[in-house]
């Protein structure tokens, strides 16, 4: 990077941090630090919960998965709004009128403490792994900008976000999350026009959409219903309805940062908005993938994206093999540009004939780079074992520090930090206020003073953050980030979801028994999703409705044994 993109780097990164620390100065008991004295309004709500939500993960890898296999993913999110509604209409006067810190206490409240133990655990486990793989993404970027290992990128951010998330708690995390987000927004959109900019002069937006179309990257939607296919319209709006109602309202990262509104009309506004927000937002940001596929087709891309990795082979004994396969991989892109000038002139000429024929081509000659690539990967790992194989992530950010001008390469990666310092800011917040509230102050130490809490909060705070950067150092092994994040969560989300379903709805169920079936369904989940039998987002609903129907089932059990003894003993 130039000099330029350093100073916007580094100046973006210090201002948000000065500002959330003196934002929050003055931050002396565990309700402001855990909720910022529930003072905010509707737009700092909205623009927290989508800053949580949309981690370095959302721009790293969200591209490189339009890029690698279309826009699908979008579907992911159609749930969204109805979720967003069902929120506004039950959790959010719930949670606001008992005035808790954390949603599990709620469930101590309506059915016992094991019940409210067995919830914080299974959010304390998903969100600690998770989390993990949020910091592991901001530190791919500096170790491709400094050609590092990920190692040391990744200790690095992880130590920043610890620093301000200790200091200021969720008032800090609330005011840098408005901040980064109007900075988020803006370079997206700049980021959007440099690409469509950047492509060939004969080649504007809507031509660089039907290339991409061609070739199978604009599949935004699939109203096919397929139970393996993890991006349909109906996954998206049954699957996806029941994980975003779980994760908004069950999960303490999310919770946490509306239960800060001001007031249970402030709450609900900014989730609304979120709902209206979020979908637009996804769609622009996978957009951004295929048009970067587009360019790509017009311009030599990388033989492999990651450049940490490719360097290395590049100086390994492999080096020579290496160079052989490059020059097949140049060769096969330059067999492929033929075929999409074809294509182009068949566009050109709305020839049907001729573009259903170069559409053939196109795939074809699209399966002999990959097959290519694959010769790069089976080298690397011949290499070293512990070879990183999936570029997917390093998609965008190669091209952004590889063609983008000077400033806005530094702008773009500052947003990739800050959705990354946000969405990890908030999960350790959440992550400090769950240990404290449900476990240290409910099982632990109940009568300590108000600044003992606070002491415990800032404590536990640092013990997740070093838990989170533990977990990151292993996250290099695990593919796409966004996929992971949302595959772990499916198998937690679902059952605590069921659980906070049983305690609004069905007032006749007691803890004993939400409990065991909590216990039984998780399991159930476990070996579904082991097992693959069904695409991902479905394990939420299956998990949400196997606590419901194991509860009813276990209830009625029990009352039946209940009425049994009492007859006997009448007798």
């Amino acid at each position: 990077m130039s000099v330029i993109d350093w100073s916007v780097l580094i100046l973006t990164l210090v201002v948000i941090v000065v500002y959330g620390i003196y934002k929050s100065r003055g931050t002396q008991n565990i309700q402001g630090y855990l909720l910022g004295n529930q003072s905010l309004p509707w737009y700092h709500v909205c623009l927290s919960v989508m800053a949580t939500q949309a981690s370095a993960i959302t721009f790293l890898s969200a591209p490189g998965l339009a890029y690698s296999s279309g826009m699908s993913f979008v579907q992911f999110y159609l749930g969204l709004p109805l979720a967003m509604i069902v929120l506004c209409i039950t959790f959010v006067p719930i949670f606001h009128r008992l005035k808790v810190y954390t949603a599990y206490e709620y469930l101590e409240q309506r059915f016992d403490l094991k019940t409210r133990a067995l919830t914080a655990f299974l959010f304390l486990i998903q969100r600690g792994l998770s989390t993990g793989i949020t910091i592991y993404a901001p530190s791919i970027i500096l170790s491709t900008i400094l050609d590092i290992n990920t190692t040391y990128t990744t200790l690095f951010i992880g130590s920043l976000v610890i620093f301000y998330t200790v200091y200021g708690g969720t008032k800090a995390v609330s005011y840098t999350q408005m901040l980064q987000m109007s900075i988020i927004f803006c370079g997206l959109f700049a980021a959007g026009i440099m690409v469509v900019h950047l492509l060939p002069g004969d080649i504007g937006f809507g031509r660089a959409i039907s290339i991409a179309g061609k070739m199978g990257r604009t599949n935004a939607i699939d109203l096919k219903f397929d139970l393996d296919n993890p991006y349909t319209v109906w996954t998206g709006l049954i699957g996806g309805f029941f994980l975003q109602l779980s994760y908004f309202g069950t999960d303490q990262s999310q919770v946490g940062r509306y239960l800060s509104g001001a007031s249970v009309s402030q709450s609900r506004l900014g989730l609304l908005m979120n709902g209206l927000v979020k979908i637009p937002m996804q769609f622009l940001i996978l957009l951004i993938g295929v048009l970067v596929f587009t360019f790509y087709q017009y311009n030599r891309p990388p033989i492999f994206f990651n450049s940490f990795e490719l360097n290395k082979l590049e100086n390994s004994k492999y080096g020579p093999e290496l160079n052989k396969i490059k020059a097949d991989f140049n060769q096969a892109f330059e067999d492929k540009q033929v075929v999409v000038n074809q294509m182009n002139a068949a566009l050109d000429q709305d020839d049907q004939v001729a573009i259903s024929r170069q559409r053939d081509a196109l795939k074809l000659a699209d399966d002999k780079e990959k097959a290519i690539k694959l010769q790069v990967t089976d080298l690397m790992e011949k290499n070293d074992k512990q070879a990183n194989t999936k570029d997917n992530n390093y998609i965008f950010l190669s091209f952004v520090t590889q063609y983008l001008p000077k400033g806005l390469v530094g702008l773009l990666i500052a947003i990739i930090f800050l959705a990354s310092m946000g969405s990890t800011a908030s999960a350790l917040n959440s992550l400090a206020s769950t240990t404290v509230i449900d476990i240290y102050k409910r099982l632990i130490k109940k009568d300590a003073s108000d600044s003992q809490y606070l002491r415990a909060s800032r404590l536990a705070t640092v013990f997740w953050g070093v838990v989170c950067i533990i977990m990151a150092l292993f996250a290099s092994k695990i593919g796409n980030l966004l996929e992971a994040v949302n595959i772990l969560g499916s198998y937690i989300y679902g059952t605590i979801l069921g659980v906070f379903l049983v305690a609004f709805y069905l007032r006749h169920v007691n803890g004993r028994a939400v409990f065991y079936a909590a216990l039984l369904a998780e399991l159930a989940v476990i070996v579904i999703g082991r097992m693959e039998l069904v695409a991902y987002l479905w394990l939420n609903v299956i998990g949400c409705l196997l606590v419901v129907l194991f509860s009813i089932v276990f209830q009625t059990m029990m009352r039946a044994k209940s009425k049994h003894i009492t007859t006997s003993v009448k007798q």
